[in-house]
């Protein structure tokens, strides 16, 4: 469908009126939770030492696309978790499983713009044994809820373009894709083109509704496998499928 055109006294188009916009929430930084996970604010004496049993059983490989990692002990990793925790923007968040209380991942909200309405999820280093999971999921789906509960108009995603893994998950989980960023970075002496991706406000409920469908019991039978895939429930969320 065609979006509404918006005239001005000159004739000139412009954007749609937001005549009660106040801006959005900074959010608070406290505990998510839902689906069997937890997504607690990053506390390196707590979670440090279960992230580093998490992430250490990856070959390094996981590290390639971020610009921080591998580390050569937990030592190196525990004064990087230090860096990550004192900042507000990005604000750390360490992915938990909700039974067992084990630390499996880290995500984070960066990019902050209340005043805009936009906001970015990035930071995500996932531990093999939280790639691909349901877990992975139902965080996603708790912390893009949050953002848009706290009135934000635009959730991003962005990748290195080269990270197919990642491209994919975006468009898995309902982001459009928008266009490639050129030679937009340098990271760890390497040209990198930035993917971007995005859901707003208005695409919210119907996704919302899919990850429900999707993180529910029912969906999945005793071995824990899935019956319905979430990009084939997202699918019509997307704007654009490329």
């Amino acid at each position: 469908m065609a979006a509404d055109i918006y005239l001005n006294e000159f004739g000139q188009p412009v954007g749609a009126p937001l005549p009660d916009w106040r801006g959005a929430a900074f959010p608070p930084h406290h505990l998510l939770s839902g689906w069997g996970c937890q997504l607690a604010p990053l506390d390196p004496e707590r979670h440090g030492p279960g992230l580093w049993q998490a992430f250490c059983s990856d070959s390094g490989a996981m590290w390639t696309y971020l610009t921080s990692g591998p580390f050569a002990d937990e030592a190196a990793m525990g004064s990087w978790l230090q860096q990550c925790a004192a900042k507000a923007d990005p604000q750390f968040y360490t992915i938990m499983d909700a039974k067992s209380g084990q630390a499996q991942g880290l995500a984070s909200y960066l990019h902050i713009d209340p005043q805009a309405g936009s906001m970015e999820v990035g930071w995500l280093h996932f531990s093999p044994a939280l790639q691909q999971s349901r877990l992975a999921t139902a965080a996603m789906a708790l912390m893009m809820a949050n953002a848009f509960a706290l009135g934000y108009r635009r959730y991003e995603w962005k990748c290195n373009a080269l990270n197919q893994p990642s491209w994919r998950a975006a468009l898995r989980l309902g982001f459009s894709y928008e266009g490639t960023f050129r030679q937009s970075r340098v990271d760890k002496g390497r040209a990198r083109d930035t993917a971007w991706f995005s859901v707003i406000d208005g695409e919210w409920p119907a996704l919302q509704t899919c990850f429900e469908r999707w993180l529910a019991d029912a969906n999945f039978d005793q071995q824990g496998r899935q019956r319905l895939r979430l990009s084939e429930l997202t699918a019509a969320c997307r704007t654009n499928n490329d």
